[in-house]
């Protein structure tokens, strides 16, 4: 069974294959949550593109969504070439960082 989307807190990602079905998604979603009077917050919803060439906007109520290069949540990043490179290199920074505070104290 193929994985659909990540239920996170208070958030949600959908995941799919192509534009079309990621349109779906949202679109399904949002129907679903205006029936039971949740809104979604369309400035907090972004969409991170990974191994596509497709830029064709997704939508909620017509409005476009913003794409992202990277997303981070709860302390690890995701960026649109699927790597760790991003997250590596900010959880280094932040040890290096606290390292040399507690040498200065």
């Amino acid at each position: 069974m193929p994985l659909d989307d990540l239920d996170i807190s208070d958030d949600l990602a959908l995941l799919s294959h192509t534009q079309q079905q990621i349109q779906e998604k949202t679109t399904n979603v949002a129907a679903a949550s205006a029936a039971i009077a949740l809104n979604i917050h369309k400035g907090k919803s972004k969409i991170l593109r990974y191994n596509t060439t497709c830029t064709n906007p997704i939508k909620i109520d017509g409005e476009d969504l913003e794409d992202v290069k990277s997303f981070a949540y709860l302390g690890s990043i995701t960026d649109e070439h699927g790597g760790s490179d991003a997250d590596v290199k900010t959880r280094i920074g932040k040890a290096r960082t606290a390292y040399l505070q507690l040498n200065n104290t």
